[in-house]
């Protein structure tokens, strides 16, 4: 964990995580709960702890979303089940998927509850103040069963992290179309992927671009400049820095052990499929040291 442990728990904490997205457990739990299509199933499950908020505080929040995707999407949502509904039906999703793709034992062992709790500890102590969506999540009742108890806790730290990554955006001038096109530009994700998933217009797409080329952070040709690679290494140490409470709070040994339980399950995710290549949260290689 050289580049620090924000950076190193994120890289495998957030392919489990992430497993709420492209899970078929959770797209069948949002069918189940009559909600239209997949985008309406995201919205309601991710934004299930802030309850029925209206959409202009979902497009907030989630920051990279033009808000005619989130309008899609709620406040309809909460006409086919309750935020409560919503929330009971993801964490009974993934308690199904990491039992498929890690298998009962794995779930069912002494290694597997330790990590829960680990990361239960971890995200119960993080500071939430200003982050909504870390603080919604961290708000919820502890889940029973490991799976469901480790899923939990790592989206509580990944939203965490997420808020302060926000903050950090905000911080520094860059919108969310802004941050998006230098995201594509690193080579993290795909930028038509990030664009028509966001359900950005093109021209304002084209916009965020042209003010990255005349600020010096953007070529001709779409790649970063020097000056705009450093704006967007700032943004993730940044975002690192202000992610590291946690991990400080809980100890060096004993977040290396979390680590090191998360690994395995990080790779697993990885090899299964399920995450796009160009899956817009930048986990395009889950490279780990040999040997940790």
């Amino acid at each position: 964990m050289a580049d620090g442990m924000a950076r190193a728990l994120w890289e495998r904490y957030e392919p489990v995580h992430s497993l709420v997205y492209f899970a078929p457990e959770a797209r069948r739990a949002a069918d189940g709960l009559g909600l239209r299509g997949f985008w309406m199933g995201y919205f309601a499950l991710r934004a299930a702890p802030l309850g029925t908020v209206p959409p202009a505080v979902v497009t907030s929040c989630f920051y990279v979303f033009h808000r005619a995707r989130v309008e899609r999407a709620l406040p309809d949502a909460w006409s086919y089940a309750t935020p409560a509904e919503a929330l009971s039906a993801r964490l009974a999703a993934m308690d199904a998927a990491m039992t498929r793709l890690f298998g009962a034992d794995t779930v069912g062992s002494a290694a597997f509850a330790e990590a829960a709790d680990l990361a239960w500890e971890a995200a119960a102590g993080a500071d939430t103040a200003g982050r909504v969506l870390g603080a919604a999540n961290q708000a919820l009742e502890r889940p029973r069963e490991p799976a469901a108890r480790l899923w939990q806790a790592l989206t509580t730290l990944r939203e965490q992290r997420g808020d302060s990554h926000v903050a950090v955006l905000v911080g520094l001038g860059l919108g969310p179309v802004e941050a998006m096109v230098l995201k594509a530009a690193a080579g993290e994700s795909d930028e038509a992927f990030l664009r028509e998933t966001r359900k950005w217009p093109r021209d304002e797409w084209a916009a965020a671009v042209a003010r990255l080329r005349a600020d010096g952070r953007l070529t001709a040709d779409g790649t970063p400049t020097p000056a705009g690679a450093a704006l967007r290494a700032e943004a993730e140490a940044l975002t690192d820095a202000a992610a590291e409470g946690p991990w400080t709070a809980l100890g060096t040994e004993r977040t290396g052990r979390l680590a090191g339980l998360l690994e395995p399950l990080a790779r697993t995710v990885g090899e299964s499929g399920l995450l796009p290549p160009a899956n817009p949260v930048g986990l395009t290689r889950m490279t780990y040291p040999a040997g940790h």
